[in-house]
């Protein structure tokens, strides 16, 4: 009421959409995932306003980076999730962790972020994170009290993170400080140059990240090459075009305010609630009108506590999937299954994706294995208004006008190189420069390697694409 929100309040679930505050208190497991989660709303959000369906969600923020996938304009979901910093399987079941088996976006996590410390173990060999020195007192050129060599210091002196535009401008940076303390917690230990060193973090880091995004695309059996990236969080934009090179994904997108996308990313959510039903029995030969029943009978379900928010009908839809096996296998794969009553027309095309999606995954199709549904399920959604967009004014697509000053910056490929920096601010619609460029902004600095254009597009994303191909 003071600030004159009369709208009711509502909180982002693991999920990737909304409830209710009082439904949220009453099963707090839901909402354990929930800022991750919205920034892969957001990514997939800001991927469809710029036409593209296939994404690759990348948030890199201070402690962690994290990385999701959007399929077709999907957000992958899982039944699930670990809680814990490398929890397996193992220790949950000799109680070192929990597993909460509420829907959840299925995101990969590592312990690497701008606050990521970098440290020697008794092997001389350089290890980031997981530990982190947090905002306070931070990276040492932060200047109040960190005393570990962070990503963060890495890229100030690599010249990668504009030390005069740290923060807009707000923020004074004790360079000299953290010069000496990478020189000698790390160059000098390791026989190396202050600048090698912090090279050799940001390449310590990117190699962790770069495991992370296989996870979520190579390990599922998709080709990353096939998926644009969102680069987002105050670090994402740093280091999102290097990894993306590395993966071989050929187009980057910033969205506006990068480092605050996962905000956004609770404006855009939709109200979803998922619902799921135990059906054991064979796709192939079995009762496919039992089948439509319990899906009925879910989504009848998901109906009634949509139209709680007042929603009316033609706002909801549902989305039907199942968690499908072959016959004795010890794990299921959630299959999507098409719109519409289901009848015995559809079984052979169940199967037939099933084979697919396994295939896929796991290089192999079993031709004569009897399939299974184990659970149906049914995300109910209530469309709710999106974000509006104010579009930027034309530019002359040069981008001359948003160019500040230059100076040195290290790239892997190249070594200190000098290069332009702009003023996201003033860059307009159609604008283009190419790397290596730094466009710098309040919340986070987009760093453009050489052999990589930007184009600026009607609503201020940076489309960020390779200009020669892979070698």
């Amino acid at each position: 009421d003071r600030v004159g929100v009369k709208v009711p309040l509502h909180m982002m679930q693991s999920n990737g959409g909304i409830i209710s505050w009082r439904e949220a208190t009453e099963m707090p497991c839901r909402v354990v995932e929930s800022g991750p989660a919205a920034g892969v709303i957001a990514a997939a959000h800001f991927g469809k306003l710029a036409g593209r369906t296939n994404i690759i969600s990348f948030d890199m923020g201070g402690t962690t980076a994290k990385a999701g996938l959007i399929e077709n304009g999907e957000v992958r979901q899982s039944a699930g999730q670990e809680l814990g910093a490398g929890i397996n399987i193992s220790r949950i079941l000799q109680g070192g962790g929990y597993f909460v088996g509420a829907a959840t976006v299925d995101l990969a996590e590592v312990g690497a972020g701008g606050g990521s410390i970098a440290w020697l173990d008794t092997g001389g060999v350089l290890k980031v994170g997981p530990q982190s020195a947090g905002a306070d007192p931070g990276p040492i050129a932060y200047g109040l009290g960190g005393g570990q060599v962070t990503v963060t210091d890495a890229n100030l002196l690599l010249g990668r993170v504009p030390v005069e535009y740290f923060l807009g401008g707000e923020m004074r940076l004790d360079l000299e400080k953290a010069r000496r303390t990478v020189e000698a917690q790390l160059a000098k230990p390791l026989n190396i140059t202050v600048e090698q060193a912090c090279a050799a973090v940001i390449e310590v880091a990117n190699a962790s990240m770069l495991k992370m995004l296989r996870i979520v695309t190579v390990e599922k059996g998709c080709d990353p090459a096939d998926f644009a990236m969102v680069a987002f969080g105050g670090n994402g934009p740093v280091h999102g075009i290097e990894l993306a090179g590395d993966l071989g994904i050929h187009e980057v997108i910033v969205p506006p305010a990068p480092g605050l996308l996962s905000a956004q990313g609770l404006l855009v959510a939709d109200i979803r609630y998922d619902f799921r039903q135990t059906h054991v029995a064979p796709v192939m030969g079995g009762d496919i009108d039992a089948v439509e029943r319990l899906f009925q009978a879910l989504e009848s379900r998901g109906r009634q506590a949509l139209q709680g928010y007042g929603l009316a009908d033609d706002t909801i839809a549902f989305l039907r999937s199942a968690d499908m096996r072959y016959h004795r296998q010890a794990y299921e794969i959630n299959v999507r299954l098409q719109d519409g009553a289901l009848d015995t027309s559809h079984q052979a095309s169940i199967a037939e994706t099933f084979h697919q999606v396994h295939e896929r995954l796991y290089g192999r199709r079993d031709k004569a294995g009897v399939i299974q549904f184990v659970t149906l399920c049914v995300t109910a959604v209530g469309n709710t208004r999106r974000l509006a967009h104010q579009p930027l004014a034309q530019g002359d697509g040069s981008a001359k006008n948003a160019l500040k000053s230059s100076h040195p910056v290290f790239f892997r490929d190249t070594g200190m190189t000098e290069c332009s920096c702009y003023d996201r601010v003033l860059l307009r619609v159609g604008d283009t420069l190419s790397g290596p460029a730094l466009i710098e902004a309040a919340d986070s600095t987009t760093v453009i390697p050489p052999g990589w254009t930007m184009r600026c597009d009607a609503i201020g994303n940076l489309m960020i694409t390779r200009e020669r191909p892979l070698p």
